[in-house]
C-alpha cells in the first residue's frame, strides 16, 4: 500500500488533532465525573454506578434546576456529544477532496481520538482497569453501553480502514 506524501501529511496533521482533542474530551471526562460524584474506578455494569448514571442521571432524576441529573444538563452533555462529531467531520471535510477521502479521514480521525480518549483516561485515572469494562459511549440518541474493548476495536478498525481508502490506486482504479 502505498501513500502520497500529501495523504501522510495529512494523515500526520489529523492525528495530531485527534490526539489532542482525545486529551482534551477526556479531562472533560474527568471533571464530569467529578462533577457528578462518579469518582473512582467504575463499571457500568456495578450497581452503585447504574444508579449513579442510570436512575439519576441518564434517566433524568432532577437533582434541581441546573443540577447534575436534570434534564438540562443531559442535553448539555448531548450537545457537546454531537459538537465532537461535527468538529471530527469537519477534519474530515477539510483533509478531503471529495466523499471518500472525506470519510476517509473523518473515520481515521475519529479512531484516533477514541483511541486517546481511552488511553488519557487510563493515564489519568486508571480507567479502564480492563478492556471488559463496560462504559457508557455515548448519550445520543440513549446512552450506548459496551464494554470498552469494542470501541476501542471498533477505533483501530475505523484507523486501519481510513488508511486503507486513502492509498494511491492505479490506471483501473485498483490500489498499487
Amino acid at each position: 500500500m502505498k501513500l502520497s506524501g500529501e495523504v501522510r501529511r495529512k494523515l500526520v496533521a489529523a492525528a495530531c488533532f485527534a490526539l489532542a482533542f482525545g486529551w482534551v474530551e477526556a479531562v472533560v471526562v474527568v471533571y464530569l465525573r467529578k462533577l457528578i460524584g462518579l469518582e473512582g474506578t467504575l463499571d457500568a455494569l456495578d450497581p452503585a454506578t447504574q444508579r449513579k448514571l442510570f436512575l439519576d442521571f441518564a434517566a433524568l432524576k432532577s437533582a434541581g434546576e441546573g443540577g447534575h441529573s436534570s434534564p438540562a444538563f443531559l442535553r448539555i452533555e448531548q450537545t457537546r456529544e454531537a459538537a465532537t462529531i461535527v468538529v471530527l467531520l469537519a477534519v474530515g471535510w477539510l483533509a478531503g477532496n471529495n466523499l471518500r477521502r472525506r470519510a476517509a479521514y473523518f473515520f481515521y480521525s475519529f479512531g484516533v481520538w477514541d483511541l486517546a480518549y481511552y488511553g488519557v483516561l487510563w493515564l489519568l485515572l486508571r480507567w479502564p482497569p480492563s478492556p471488559a469494562t463496560v462504559d457508557v459511549l455515548f448519550l445520543i440518541p440513549f446512552p450506548w453501553i459496551a464494554s470498552c474493548w469494542i470501541p476501542a476495536a471498533i477505533s483501530v478498525l475505523f484507523v486501519a480502514g481510513g488508511v486503507w481508502a486513502l492509498r494511491e490506486r492505479g490506471r483501473r482504479g485498483r490500489s498499487r
